[in-house]
């Protein structure tokens, strides 16, 4: 018979258990409404972004990429507030990653190639035409004095420019002049100041001298209209360009000497029939232009088969080199009788634990041929030209680049020494092969069964080493005769480089018909390297 003491204790019981499981419900529910507002929030976030980026692409009138970046951001919330797609959730975003900074600028590269981009050709035909005619302006001799308050809004500048008849206008370097109504003015009349914008003071002014002295508002949308500019930040004066432009013909003709320059499609920039230019032009799409003018200039053709050499032979002997010595010092130092193996294995890996540009800086001060410790302390005073020498400065890289590479060679050559089954060693011993026989027939194949993709990575990271050579040598010493600017060290990559972003010219069009020639030499050693290899994995 149930007491009544037992019948409290049971409904206790049960009282507990539905309070827990209230506050399990509970917790849960809490729990995912916080998933629910941090999803909102983060995904606010990315849609306030992409509308950002569609007004800005709207306003460039960009239809392409709008409906690529619209059809993005909806695929993302549609994912994101779905109750299932949940691989999609944990993908997206890597793939969203993968295409803008992978695909697309793989892409983009490669449409870089067929252009003329570069200095003097990165802009638009119409920002091209603003800028030829802005600087061939000259001021009118009879040109009335216009008040000015220069204002600023946002980090620009602006002219608020009062008419000789009374009239106000503001205007900046990008918006040309139009009329307002609303700005404030002073006791003679002339405009100082304008809601939305600071006007600025002449101490203003004259921290500023030299940006404000260089604006060029222009006076309509017409260029050839002139523009206003001003000496001294209170009054403005007209100023007209030689060069007037005709959008009906597609010509700029000089005034002063009768020259008409038009554009042949081809170039993009104006021409003279003597074939003189005017720069700055714009960009235009050139076809296989870039790598008819790589292959077919002997003054480009001559340095880059000499680079493209010298690049094979920098990776290849970087390869043998860090990979000899880092199976030799495994081999040694995988023997038992070995005392201390530890100590040394510690002390091999210490090139490997410091960065690779800080070395390469570190040893370009050691082969200083001046004060480096190499000449100085090694060599007892010497003049040698480590750096500077073309055959010395390559033999320099393959040396440092040894002592960069070899640990990593050595540790995983001695991890893969160590997978190899003892037993088949002692087999081969005990039929009678002598130790070269079993390094060479047994030892060494089943080694490359492991450590070749990783001697082709090695190849493509060195075909690749941009860092060694900018650190070390800058890819000199110069070869004056080239037609582009590349040095005797310089491998593809560094003379792309140099190319793209260093000197006064730099041509990115043909920087990227270079990249393109890398990508499809060092795929074809890749893909003729693995089918290589296919036919270690028969030892396995």
């Amino acid at each position: 018979m149930t007491t009544p003491r037992t019948e409290q204790d049971a409904a206790q019981l049960r009282q507990t258990k539905r309070s827990r499981r209230a506050a399990r419900v509970a917790e849960a529910a809490s729990a995912g409404v916080k998933v629910l507002l941090v999803k909102i929030v983060l995904l606010g976030i990315v849609d306030a972004i992409s509308v950002y980026a569609l007004f800005v692409l709207v306003m460039k009138q960009d239809w392409v990429v709008t409906g690529l970046v619209a059809f993005v951001t909806l695929v993302v919330n549609w994912i994101y507030f779905s109750h299932q797609k949940l691989p999609a959730k944990y993908l997206a975003p890597g793939l969203i990653f993968l295409l803008i900074f992978q695909i697309f600028v793989i892409g983009y590269s490669g449409y870089i190639a067929f252009t003329n981009y570069g200095t003097g050709h990165n802009s638009t035909k119409a920002d091209a035409v603003n800028a030829l005619i802005v600087s061939s302006q000259e001021r009118v001799p009879d040109s009335p004095s216009y008040g000015l308050t220069v204002l600023e809004q946002s980090g620009e500048f602006s002219f608020l420019v009062t008419d000789p008849d009374g009239s106000v206008s503001v205007g900046s370097a990008t918006s040309p002049l139009r009329v307002v109504t609303d700005a404030t003015t002073d006791a003679e009349g002339k405009a100082t100041g304008l809601a939305g914008y600071t006007s600025l003071r002449f101490a203003d002014i004259v921290a500023q001298q030299q940006a404000i002295a260089a604006l060029s508002v222009p006076v309509s949308d017409d260029p050839n209209d002139g523009s206003l500019r001003t000496p001294d930040g209170s009054s403005a004066y007209l100023y007209v360009s030689d060069l007037v432009y005709s959008a009906v013909d597609g010509t700029m003709t000089n005034t002063s000497t009768g020259v008409v320059y038009s554009d042949n499609g081809k170039t993009g920039s104006f021409v003279a029939p003597g074939g003189e230019e005017l720069l700055p032009g714009w960009k235009v799409e050139v076809g296989f232009a870039n790598f008819v003018h790589a292959f077919g200039s002997e003054s480009i053709r001559g340095p880059l088969i000499s680079v493209t050499l010298w690049t094979f032979a920098f990776a290849l002997l970087s390869v043998l080199t860090t990979f000899g010595l880092g199976l030799f010092l495994a081999i040694v130092f995988n023997d038992l009788r070995m005392r201390g193996r530890n100590v040394y294995r510690v002390v091999m890996i210490l090139p490997y634990a410091f960065p690779a540009f800080l070395s390469a800086l570190v040893w370009a001060g050691m082969l200083n041929p001046q004060f480096g410790f190499v000449n100085q302390v090694l060599f007892g005073g010497a003049d040698i030209p480590w750096l500077t020498n073309e055959w010395l400065a390559k033999f320099s890289i393959i040396f440092v680049n040894l002592w960069l590479g070899f640990p990593y060679m050595f540790l995983v050559c001695t991890g893969a020494l160590q997978s190899i089954p003892t037993e088949i060693q002692e087999a081969a011993t005990v039929d009678g092969a002598r130790p070269w026989q079993v390094f060479r027939l047994i030892k060494l194949p089943l080694l490359l069964v492991s450590v070749a993709p990783l001697l082709i990575s090695s190849f493509a990271f060195n075909f690749n080493n941009f860092n060694l050579i900018y650190m070390l040598t800058g890819g000199g010493p110069r070869d004056v005769t080239a037609g582009v600017n590349v040095g005797a060290t310089d491998i593809l990559i560094s003379m792309v480089y140099k190319v793209a972003f260093v000197g006064a010219s730099r041509d990115y069009g043909l920087a990227s018909a270079f990249s393109i020639i890398i990508f499809l030499l060092v795929a074809l050693v890749s893909v003729i390297s693995f089918k290589q290899t296919k036919a270690l994995e028969e030892l396995n």
